[in-house]
């Protein structure tokens, strides 16, 4: 693990009431499932606020109709759901609003979850980090892969030695253009496209799997695949550790609309005595049926696997991980690929 850890226990919540959780914004669609991992459990009082659905850039579900479909007692507003006095917040609105709604909670003494990337700036996200700190509160990232198992095999590998020395990793994180939540498009509420959406995951990984921040990056972006885009569409990050690893990251909009699943992550580590690949996400069934192709995951939900994470964190006072201070340094590897396709030179990451 990187960097310093200031987070210290806090009180625990007693087992025999339930955790107040409050979701801010259906605005990601991983607040879908988030709620179905938190809905229906007995040892959890869920509610959740979506107030600017009504002023999202497309016509997909959101807000009351959402909360009802999905069986969720919904408020009005965000000052509701916080007056409410929730032990803990999950922040799944647009990017650019991340920051405000963090503050908010943590003033309001909730512990917090909050969606990837942590931030649109770096300092944003310092801002954020330094809030929670005062509060007293958790801050968690929500990187799910981080709970793959096939991940905690590679680093239980990569530890005990078995590749050897590394000396490369190559990392994809590709899937469709995401049309229907045409916020992640609209840099304004996104802060940016493919390079902001798809590198931090394998950031994520990257930076528990190396425990360093990369020395230097270099990136390129393009909207080939899609023209009509505002916002960089593909890309592809090189970034040099002072040990020696040299890392690329595909962050591609790259799965045509017609394909069966959205995409997928895979990570190939490479070492002096040999390689591993690992594809969470590659499990599944398929096949075709009158009604068209099949794609059925047959995986782990790492969903629920990290909300799981986070309950028992909340619950116990101590803190979760992935924490915000991993948010923060996969955001500046972020913010090191953007201000270097912007200018075509090699970067070194702030921080």
């Amino acid at each position: 693990m990187t960097g310093a850890e200031t987070e210290k226990e806090t009180m625990s919540i007693p087992a025999d009431r339930p955790l107040k959780v409050a979701v801010l914004s259906f605005a990601h669609t991983h607040a879908i499932g988030y709620c179905r991992a938190l809905a229906g459990r007995a040892d959890i009082d869920l509610v959740v606020a979506d107030p600017d659905g009504a002023a999202a850039p497309d016509d997909a579900p959101r807000g009351r109709e959402l909360a009802d479909a999905l069986g969720v007692r919904y408020l009005d507003s965000y000052e509701e759901a916080l007056a409410w006095g929730p032990d803990a917040v999950i922040v799944t609105a647009e990017n650019v609003r991340h920051r405000a709604l963090v503050e908010a909670a943590a003033a309001a003494g909730a512990h917090i979850l909050c969606e990837k990337p942590l931030a649109t700036t770096v300092e944003d996200a310092e801002a954020m980090l330094a809030a929670a700190d005062r509060a007293g509160v958790t801050l968690m990232t929500a990187y799910p892969v981080r709970f793959a198992p096939a991940f905690a095999d590679l680093v239980q590998r990569v530890r005990a030695g078995q590749l050897g020395t590394l000396l490369a990793v190559k990392g994809t994180n590709n899937g469709k253009l995401p049309s229907d939540r045409a916020w992640f498009t609209d840099a304004a509420l996104s802060g940016g496209g493919a390079l902001v959406d798809h590198v931090v995951h394998c950031a994520d990984l990257l930076d528990e799997l190396l425990a360093e921040q990369p020395a230097t990056v270099h990136a390129v972006s393009n909207r080939i695949l899609h023209p009509e885009a505002t916002v960089e569409t593909g890309g592809l990050v090189t970034a040099v550790y002072g040990s020696g690893v040299i890392a690329t990251i595909d962050c591609s909009w790259s799965v045509p609309d017609a394909a069966a699943t959205w995409g997928g992550l895979t990570l190939q580590v490479t070492g002096t005595r040999g390689s591993v690949t690992i594809a969470p996400f590659a499990p599944h069934v398929a096949g075709q049926t009158a009604d068209g192709p099949v794609w059925e995951p047959t995986g782990d939900d790492l969903d629920a696997a990290m909300i799981a994470e986070f309950v028992d964190a909340v619950r116990s006072g101590r803190p979760a991980r992935p924490d915000g201070r991993v948010g923060l340094r996969t955001l500046q590897v972020v913010d090191a690929a953007r201000r270097s396709a912007a200018t075509g030179e090699v970067v070194v990451p702030r921080g």
